[in-house]
């Protein structure tokens, strides 16, 4: 063990995820500009901005719906870096890809890949983390954890915005395109953090083969209705919505607060930069005064964080209300995850987490599926939308969600 309790083998998964999230969260920024430069029109006389929302969320659904599936499989195999490194190999691949694509339909064709890659990933990577930090630990563990994803995830979109909007860069006598640059880098970063699992990680000793049937329950008999893990299920997929609105109308934002590119990716990363600095210690918190005080707060400060940015006029405005719902993410994600491993049964964490991993990764695509064609309602809209989602969040977390040992 590390100080503060966290294990060596997570910090080296941590640190790995956040390479790896440095070379996707790239393309966050680059993709719906890179769409705008025309691919010819839009098939089936989808607009651009909802194509972009498509192409975008394939990512998200097919890494959400797959996750079950690895999950379970990493418990049934009892091998977790195994699935953690065929995941990385998928999207180091995928991420070079871009600079061949040439169609809209290769584009949604290679988003479908990285999807799957994420798919194998991020089960069994959560599930290693569960199993090696214990329960004294997980909040504080899960909280490292995502803090490194976050850092790796909020630079991204600023050095993707800055590159694109340089344009072109000369490399030796080599003119470089700043879209191909950028994909190049995403891809070498995330086989930087492939060479760091196979090196530094292990299977937890504690991970061994499973033979139980796939357990996920909807209802409970406990003290409230729904099963404790679904339900923040449900609250996770409410906040991944609210905070993904932003990417498919990134060109809207731009046009209504004239801003660049390189703007937009720092008010993307201000979401993350606030949860880089409180994920750890809402993690360790979370381990000795419970889980549920700060999912409810975060859950609550979500409403009018994600509701203000409908009608925010400046760029600076814009990044302090993506700050204050970078504390809202803070408050729930690390809890959350661990509350759902504290309820998980032995030799379920894989299947049983990946509940709410899936429902996360299944809300970064309807967001931008869901700005995409709400904003044809108007800029207000989609956020007034994911503001209605975090309020019936905060209703399920007050009926449904209560720590282990506080049972009403």
């Amino acid at each position: 063990m590390l100080s503060l309790g966290v294990n060596r083998s997570v910090f080296s998964l941590a640190l790995a995820r956040m390479v790896d999230s440095f070379g996707n969260s790239f393309l966050i920024v680059v993709l719906p500009v890179y769409i705008a430069q025309g691919f010819g029109t839009p098939p089936l006389g989808l607009s651009e901005s909802l194509l972009t929302g498509v192409i975008l969320s394939m990512f998200g659904f097919l890494n959400s719906f797959g996750q079950p599936f690895t999950g379970r499989a990493s418990d049934r195999a009892g091998k977790r870096k195994l699935f953690v490194l065929a995941g990385l190999v998928v999207l180091c691949l995928s991420s070079f890809a871009y600079s061949f694509a040439n169609s809209y339909a290769s584009l949604l064709v290679i988003r479908a890949f990285q999807g799957i890659g994420a798919a194998l990933t991020i089960p069994a990577s959560v599930a290693l983390i569960d199993e090696y930090a214990g329960a004294g630990h997980r909040g504080g563990n899960m909280g490292v954890y995502n803090t490194f994803r976050l850092v790796g995830f909020g630079l991204g979109p600023i050095v993707s915005g800055s590159i694109i909007h340089v344009r072109t860069f000369r490399l030796g006598g080599l003119t470089v395109d700043g879209f191909h640059l950028a994909f190049a880098v995403a891809g070498m970063a995330i086989f930087a953090s492939l060479v760091l699992v196979t090196v530094f990680v292990d299977d937890s000793p504690e991970t061994s083969p499973s033979t139980e049937e796939f357990h996920v329950d909807v209802f409970s008999d406990g003290p409230t209705r729904l099963d404790p893990i679904f339900a923040l299920a449900i609250v996770s997929l409410f906040m991944a919505i609210s905070i993904a609105l932003l990417s498919t109308i990134e060109p809207h934002v731009n046009r209504r607060l004239q801003q660049t590119p390189a703007m937009f990716g720092i008010q993307f990363a201000a979401f993350v930069v606030a949860q880089v600095l409180l994920q750890t210690p809402i993690g360790y918190a979370s381990d000795r005064v419970g889980r549920r005080p700060f999912i409810l707060l975060g859950m609550m400060l979500l409403v009018p964080a994600t509701l203000v940015q409908g009608y925010i006029t400046t760029s600076l405005a814009m990044v302090g209300a993506r700050f204050f719902q970078g504390i809202a993410g803070a408050m729930v994600f690390a809890p959350a995850l661990a509350l759902a491993g504290d309820f998980a049964l032995e030799g379920h964490s894989g299947s049983q987490l990946s509940l709410l991993t899936m429902t996360f990764g299944l809300g970064t695509a309807l967001g931008p599926l869901s700005s995409g064609v709400l904003v044809r309602f108007g800029y207000v809209t989609p956020f007034a939308f994911g503001a209605g989602l975090a309020a019936l969040g905060v209703a399920i977390v007050l009926t449904q969600v209560y720590d282990p040992d506080v049972r009403r």
